[in-house]
């Protein structure tokens, strides 16, 4: 078997995958699909509710600048070591 263009060769993925996501992959496959749509709901429930998901971060907007000055000094206000901790 070949393997296409952007394709992971499939004796590369079980070393990219862990089994817990394996077996996922295998039950979700072996799902009926009229139990697909309670699933996802699940899912979805599961990954709303996921810690540090929130949006914006605390960090957000914490640098100073006017315009576009902090973009265009990105690289300079990182090596600083703005976003460090301690």
């Amino acid at each position: 078997m070949t393997s296409q263009p952007g394709n992971v060769a499939p004796t590369a993925y079980p070393e990219l995958v862990s089994p817990e996501r394996e077996e996922l992959r295998r039950l979700v496959e072996d799902l009926p699909d009229e139990q697909v749509p309670a699933v996802l709901d699940e899912l979805r429930r599961r990954l709303r509710h996921v810690p540090g998901g929130q949006w914006p971060p605390a960090w957000f907007g914490a640098g100073r600048g006017h315009g576009t000055d902090t973009a265009r000094r990105a690289e300079e206000i990182l090596a600083e070591g703005f976003g460090r901790s301690g």
